[in-house]
């Protein structure tokens, strides 16, 4: 932190090395496996991993670096709680739904490759235990006890984070698992879906966005970025919250929606088409002369 004349300024970069060997892990790593095992548990005739899945994988990464070097971290982390509220989106809604994007069925098999932990995955991959992972994770990562302790904790902090991405991962899978053994939910149930997680999210950004007094101990003893009260920045983090998420969510579930309706247009087409054929046929037999 650099202050001059009662302004605060950014923190100067500085190295994060746990950042950049995790995201080399998960950048070579990906590459490495689908080298050495791609072939031997891909579906016969089938490419191992898509143009589509390496893109969003990769930038499923990069989602991940951003949220975890700097600036973000440094600023969320030892000023403004507004951008702590911006890297916990990274992480949970672009990060981790672009990394299940970019995992192929077959790698999602051989991680989840422990009985007892396919069967704990494919049980909460399910619209209510989805949905309440969502929400015990929600009201866990907000509480200002659990704030403000891993704010002061590197352990904690970590495991907040962990726990804010693994979840992540969970309540994704409903709506983009790749594996047909944790089926996607139909399109009908994965709008629903996705608009409780976009309703839910507004308890907890209402007390931060109409609160009258700040919530998190930890960001009342630390200076503000960009000329901010602590309780302004709070209520940047709660519109952060409601909008931002909402606004990803909402556009998901139009995507799907549309989706959904070009597909049954052309199911209905298809239909229309063999019905005219065999309605034809029927015609054509009908006007054959029957031999005398």
């Amino acid at each position: 932190m650099i202050a001059h004349g009662g302004h605060v300024h950014s923190p100067g970069w500085h190295p994060h090395p746990d950042v950049w060997l995790l995201i080399t892990l998960l950048g070579v790593g990906y590459a490495l496996v689908i080298w050495r095992l791609g072939r031997r548990h891909a579906a016969p005739g089938q490419p191992a991993v898509t143009p589509f899945q390496v893109t969003c994988w990769f930038l499923g990464v990069a989602a991940v670096w951003v949220a975890a070097d700097w600036p973000v971290h440094d600023v969320a982390e030892g000023f403004n709680y507004s951008v702590h509220m911006v890297q916990h989106l990274l992480l949970s809604m672009v990060a981790a739904p672009l990394l299940l994007l970019g995992t192929p069925g077959w790698l999602l098999r051989a991680a989840l490759r422990p009985p007892g932990l396919f069967r704990l995955v494919r049980s909460l991959a399910r619209f209510f235990p989805a949905l309440l992972v969502f929400n015990v994770v929600l009201v866990l990562t907000h509480w200002p006890a659990i704030v403000d302790a891993g704010l002061r904790s590197e352990p904690i902090h970590f495991l907040v984070h962990a726990l804010v991405f693994v979840s992540a991962l969970i309540v994704w899978l409903p709506v983009l698992s790749p594996l047909p053994e944790i089926p996607r939910l139909s399109p009908p149930g994965r709008m629903i879906f996705l608009f409780l997680q976009s309703v839910v999210p507004t308890v907890p950004a209402s007390f931060l966005t109409f609160g009258s007094a700040p919530l998190y101990k930890f960001y009342e003893d630390v200076p503000q970025l960009w000329g901010l009260s602590t309780l302004d920045d709070q209520r940047l983090a709660g519109l952060i919250m409601k909008i931002g998420a909402g606004l990803l969510l909402w556009l998901l579930i139009a995507v799907i929606f549309f989706r959904w309706a070009a597909d049954e247009e052309r199911g209905h087409a298809a239909r229309r088409s063999w019905q005219d054929l065999d309605r034809e046929v029927t015609r054509m037999s009908e006007m054959e002369p029957t031999t005398p």
